[in-house]
C-alpha cells in the first residue's frame, strides 16, 4: 500500500521503493484526463470491432467491407469492359488489329497484363535487361509478326509446355568442342561481324571455325535466323553483352535463358491484347 511505503520529503508522494545512484522513483500517479482517454480508446476499439470487419470471417453489424467494395468495383469493371473483350476474344488477332478501337483497347489492356505479368523481366516499356529480350526495338530472336509474337508469348521459350520454342547452343568450350585458342578466334571474328575492334590475324582464322561450326544457325554474315531462335551477330544489339569477355563465355559455355509459357495462366483474349501491345512497342512486323 502507498501508506505504508516512504514518501519524499519534498512532494509529499510515495516512493517505489526503486532507487538509482541515491535517486529514488516516484509513484507519480497518472493524471485524470490521460486516464480517461485511455479507457476511452478501449471502449471505441471495442465498439469498432463490433460494427465493423476486424476480425477474420466476421463482416461486423454494419456489414461493410473494403474487400466487398473492392471485389464489386471490380466486377463492374469487368461488365463494363465485357462487350469489348468478348469481341476481342471471338475475333482472330489480325481482325481485332484492323478495328481501331478494338486495337486502342487492347493495347491499353495489354499494358497493364505486361506490367502485371512481363515487366519484372523485360523491364517497363519493353526496354529489356542483359538476358532479357529489349521489345521496344525491332531485333526479335524469334520473329516480330502478330503469329510469331503470339506463339511466343502463348508457349514460351524452353518452357513446360509441349509447343514451346526450343533451340540449344553448343558449349564449344565446357564440352570440348574447341580449344580455347579456337575459341579466342571465333570471338575475333564476331567482333570482326560486329564492326568492333578486334586481331585480324585471329579473325581470319575464327572466320573458317565459324562458317564450318556456327554458321548453320547464325549464319555465314552473322545475321541470325529467326526460324532457329538465333541472334544476329552482324549488329550491335546484344542479349548478354558484346565484350570480347561477354561473347567468349557465350561460345564456351553456351546461353539458355527460358520465359515461361502463358497459356493456361492468361486468358485467350489477355493474350491477344498482350501480343498486340508488344507488337506495338518497337515496330513488330
Amino acid at each position: 500500500m502507498a501508506a505504508d511505503r516512504e514518501r519524499d520529503a519534498v512532494t509529499g508522494t510515495a516512493t517505489t521503493g526503486h532507487e538509482w545512484d541515491g535517486i529514488r522513483e516516484l509513484d507519480t500517479p497518472l493524471p485524470s484526463w490521460w486516464l480517461y482517454t485511455f479507457y476511452a480508446t478501449i471502449l471505441f476499439a471495442a465498439v469498432w470491432c463490433v460494427l465493423y470487419p476486424a476480425i477474420p470471417g466476421i463482416d461486423g453489424l454494419l456489414g461493410h467491407t473494403n474487400r466487398r467494395d473492392v471485389a464489386e468495383a471490380l466486377k463492374a469493371a469487368a461488365d463494363q469492359q465485357a462487350p469489348m473483350v468478348d469481341r476481342i476474344r471471338a475475333l482472330p488477332i489480325e481482325e481485332v488489329r484492323k478495328d481501331p478501337k478494338l486495337l486502342a483497347f487492347s493495347r491499353t489492356g495489354g499494358r497493364a497484363a505486361f506490367n502485371n505479368n512481363c515487366a519484372a523481366c523485360h523491364q517497363s516499356g519493353g526496354a529489356g535487361a542483359r538476358g532479357f529480350p529489349n521489345l521496344a526495338d525491332d531485333d526479335w530472336l524469334w520473329g516480330g509478326s502478330l503469329a510469331d509474337i503470339e506463339q511466343t508469348i502463348r508457349y514460351g521459350i524452353r518452357s513446360e509446355h509441349d509447343k514451346t520454342r526450343i533451340s540449344v547452343m553448343p558449349r564449344f568450350g565446357a564440352d570440348g568442342m574447341m580449344t580455347p585458342a579456337q575459341i579466342d578466334d571465333v570471338v575475333e571474328h564476331v567482333l570482326a561481324l560486329s564492326r568492333q575492334p578486334h586481331d585480324a590475324a585471329k579473325a581470319t582464322r575464327g572466320a573458317a571455325l565459324f562458317a564450318e561450326r556456327c554458321a548453320v544457325c547464325h549464319q555465314r554474315d552473322g545475321s541470325g535466323n529467326r526460324e532457329m531462335g538465333s541472334p544476329a551477330l552482324n549488329d550491335q544489339i546484344w542479349l548478354y553483352g558484346g565484350s570480347r569477355a561477354d561473347i567468349r563465355e557465350s561460345v564456351f559455355y553456351a546461353r539458355a535463358a527460358a520465359m515461361p509459357a502463358w497459356e493456361g495462366r492468361l486468358d485467350e483474349a489477355t493474350i491477344k491484347m498482350l501480343t498486340l501491345y508488344v507488337h506495338g512497342l518497337g515496330g513488330g512486323k
